[in-house]
């Protein structure tokens, strides 16, 4: 008990001075960096070596010498052959989205493909990696609009979805030209959902009063404080309505070959399923779609991401050293008790 003690003194300490030091350097590097922009940087990766080396790789350990002597030769009269053909090679540009309840990654995702709009031609390829279970619909309406600007630009976009792809996530998803999924990735949720507590009668026992004073008579629907009216339900049940009208029409302007009021019940479908209900065209991970592509096409991954602050980068040293901390403390406990 003794030794628990002096941890957690120990580990205040540290903590203290840490957040001293967080806050001095921080304010410090605040008014050196007031005026100055934060700039993002775009990385850009050839994917095809990526999947060379890895298979070089096993040559390495599976082969002789002298096998492995006239393997590498034989590729490289072959890695000679593609660059006197590259200028009629086509380009497959990989994008990822992690989508997350506020489609965070639209920031990134708007600048990659105003990067590579400005390169593709309709005879390459943009394909999307997608995980997303869907968020706010503002959020991946916006994220939505920026895939479209692909196929406005006549530059054919398949996205993969290797997980998920449902509500927003499938909004973005429908856009493609191709949709693929694996066979185990949830699909669909096309459908509109909100909720909220209502704490009016908790309020009224403790005969507290809570005022929601409005100008428009639609101005406030539903409230997590005040008293709700069947008015206020009808016209909260409207706007949804109206909503998953919207979404089922947009899905269906991309997807046309759906039976749209079959498929836009909320419900969720595995790839196999989906696929029957043509809400993909085709079953496959992203890995084995391009490690076909990498055959005929140059395979280019484009990552966009903000430069991180003095403050932020501080931030999450802090956080892996805390983590760090009670990890290795916890252990310790288990260590003595087991």
């Amino acid at each position: 008990m003794e030794f628990f003690f002096d941890y957690l003194i120990f580990l205040a300490k540290v903590a203290t001075v840490v957040f001293a030091f967080i806050i001095v350097f921080g304010a410090i590097t605040a008014m050196r960096r007031k005026d100055r922009p934060m700039p993002g940087q775009l990385r850009v990766r050839k994917l095809n070596d990526f999947f060379s080396n890895l298979q070089q790789r096993i040559e390495l350990s599976i082969l002789d010498k002298k096998q492995a002597k006239k393997l590498f030769k034989e590729k490289a009269k072959t890695v000679k052959l593609d660059k006197q053909s590259k200028s009629s090679q086509p380009r497959v540009f990989v994008l990822d989205f992690d989508g997350d309840i506020r489609a965070s990654a639209t920031d990134n995702l708007r600048h990659e493909i105003t990067a590579l709009l400005g390169v593709a031609t309709p005879n390459d390829e943009v394909l999307l990696r997608l995980d997303s279970g869907g968020g706010l619909v503002s959020n991946y309406g916006l994220a939505a609009s920026q895939l479209v600007r692909v196929r406005q630009a006549g530059i054919p976009l398949t996205v993969c979805i290797d997980k998920v792809a449902a509500s927003g996530g499938y909004m973005m998803a429908c856009i493609g030209n191709k949709i693929i999924s694996s066979p185990f990735a949830m699909l669909g949720s096309i459908g509109v959902v909100a909720q909220m507590p209502n704490l009016h009668r908790w309020l009224n026992k403790r005969e507290i009063d809570f005022e929601v004073l409005t100008s428009g008579e639609h101005k406030r629907t539903l409230t997590v404080f005040g008293k709700n009216t069947e008015k206020g339900r009808e016209k909260f049940q409207q706007d949804l309505d109206v909503t998953h009208q919207l979404f089922k029409s947009f899905v269906a302007s991309y997807r046309s070959q759906l039976d749209i009021d079959k498929v836009a019940t909320g419900e969720v479908w595995l790839g196999i399923s989906a696929l029957e209900n043509q809400l993909v065209d085709e079953l496959k991970t992203s890995d084995e779609y391009l490690t076909a592509r990498a055959k005929d096409a140059d395979l280019y991954h484009l990552q966009y991401s903000k430069r991180k602050t003095f403050q932020e980068r501080v931030g999450l040293t802090v956080n892996a050293t805390v983590d760090r901390f009670i990890f290795n403390w916890i252990s310790r406990l288990m260590r003595q008790k087991y």
